[in-house]
């Protein structure tokens, strides 16, 4: 059995394989935060939402600068050409369409396509970040989450309990079992994981989702 690191490091490889070169992204907290070791960043230009286009992966303890870090407050390093900007600038470009994918984690998305991610009724709020303006205005938009929750819940729903972050409905969901897209208002399977099983995902998604007619195994 797979350790929570390995999934998510799973994860976020397989999502490394749906960025194209010369493309401006941009990841959110947790495990859209390790794609970027899965890409070559000479010809991706990650961007952060709290003002810098040109994020990269520290190399080594010694890089650290701690006045370098990304919008979840995690050290980053500089890509060569980094620029920086202040936060109204960098949310004017998100804003404005010319951050191509976000990559973002979730508490829930449901079969009509809506992610929650930025508050659990009861408990408290840290921030409700740039998602919202992401779902917005990025070109699109890619989940990575794991299928379920820490104690076997799905993650993929009918309905968000959850409150909903946008209108605007994601593309791709990537999880430890499954890729499934959202297309003609229907989530549909892609994909199964290396050794997942039709049956596993039937069993552990509740939302509603077609199959693909040329739906991949990976090996």
């Amino acid at each position: 059995m797979k350790s929570n690191k390995e999934i998510q490091e799973m994860i976020a490889k397989r999502a490394a394989e749906e960025l194209m070169p010369e493309s401006v992204i941009n990841l959110g907290i947790g495990i859209p935060t390790l794609v970027a070791k899965y890409v070559d960043t000479t010809s991706i230009f990650f961007h952060t939402e709290n003002g810098m286009l040109g994020v990269g992966e520290l190399a080594s303890d010694e890089e650290f600068d701690p006045s370098l870090v990304n919008a979840g407050k995690l050290p980053i390093a500089e890509t060569i050409g980094a620029s920086y900007f202040n936060s109204s600038d960098s949310f004017a470009m998100i804003r404005g369409g010319h951050v191509d994918i976000a990559i973002l984690g979730a508490l829930q998305v449901d079969e009509q396509g809506y992610i929650a991610n930025w508050a659990v009724p009861g408990k408290n709020i840290m921030g409700v970040g740039g998602a919202m303006d992401l779902l917005v205005g990025v070109k699109k938009i890619i989940v990575t989450t794991n299928h379920t929750t820490k104690t076997g819940e799905p993650k993929l729903v009918k309905q968000c309990s959850y409150p909903i972050t946008s209108v605007r409905k994601v593309d791709v969901i990537i999880t430890e079992l499954a890729v499934f897209t959202f297309s003609n208002n229907q989530l549909v399977l892609t994909e199964l994981m290396p050794g997942v099983t039709l049956d596993e995902v039937k069993e552990k998604t509740e939302a509603a989702f077609q199959i693909s007619p040329n739906l991949l195994t990976k090996s």
